[in-house]
């Protein structure tokens, strides 16, 4: 059986984003509480041991704590950090359950056929995230501002995706769509090849594109949290940019911005 305190642990302490920074100081424990909960999902899902079977046990046990934590009763560290959160902006239930169930698909679908197929995944991985930031900020109701945050939520999950083939692959998971690998003439994944970094830089235009919704929602939001929400979204750009400038090559490293780089752009974000 896993240690649940150490994972939380792990969790709780795991670098804050830079761009979180951006967000008006009084919210920025909410966030971090918000961050807390999808990394402890993330690290349930991608990296305990015992397999597949123990993956879902723990997410099982983690969805009765989320049922804990709605009663105010959570144990888990992560847990008890985030009830306050959503005590204070009556958060509904559906965006943690299902980060939990995008860590439940991972253990049971390897890869996905279209972009369509790919897309409804991110609905459970990525875009409940930028719906709890929302429901932090008051504004869960304006239909047109989660649609934009979704699909900034969908091009940062994008850029991750194209990032981290190497490290997918060893987690037997390929989130490249297979009619794109057949349409590009893609045949190896696991060592650079023009087929493949054609298809990268194709992912990661699409993703662009799905980001660039982030200045308009920025602007929806207004103020200091707008801005903050841009800077997510930039830092997305930004590390599209360091994938361009490696030439798509993922496996000699992690293309990434540096932290300098992302700070700026939070810090840019700021500026009206």
């Amino acid at each position: 059986m896993f240690d649940v305190a150490s994972v939380a642990e792990r969790a709780r302490g795991e670098n804050f984003p830079v761009a979180s920074l951006a967000f008006p100081r009084e919210l920025r424990p909410h966030i971090r509480a918000l961050y807390s909960y999808a990394r402890l999902v993330d690290i349930l899902g991608d990296e305990l041991e015992g397999g597949p079977e123990a993956r879902l046990a723990a997410l099982d046990r983690l969805e009765r704590e989320i049922e804990a934590a709605f009663a105010g009763t959570a144990t888990w560290p992560v847990l008890v950090e985030l009830q306050p959160t959503i005590d204070e902006f009556d958060l509904p239930r559906e965006p943690f359950v299902r980060l939990i169930e995008a860590n439940r698909m991972d253990q049971r679908i390897s890869e996905y056929e279209t972009w369509d197929d790919l897309k409804r995944y991110c609905v459970h991985s990525a875009d409940p995230c930028g719906r709890l930031v929302l429901g932090v900020l008051r504004r869960l109701d304006d239909g047109e501002a989660v649609v934009l945050s979704d699909d900034v939520c969908t091009g940062l999950q994008l850029v991750n995706f194209v990032q981290d083939v190497p490290r997918d692959l060893a987690l037997r998971r390929i989130y490249l769509p297979a009619e794109e690998r057949r349409l590009f003439g893609v045949e190896v994944l696991d060592e650079p090849n023009e087929p493949l970094r054609r298809l990268l830089e194709f992912e990661a235009q699409r993703a662009r594109g799905l980001l660039a919704s982030g200045e308009p929602l920025g602007h929806r939001l207004g103020g200091r949290t707008g801005r903050a929400v841009t800077a997510f979204s930039r830092g997305g750009v930004a590390a599209v940019e360091a994938l361009e400038r490696a030439n798509f090559d993922v496996f000699s490293q992690r293309p990434k911005p540096s932290r300098i780089r992302l700070a700026r752009t939070a810090v840019g974000a700021l500026i009206p």
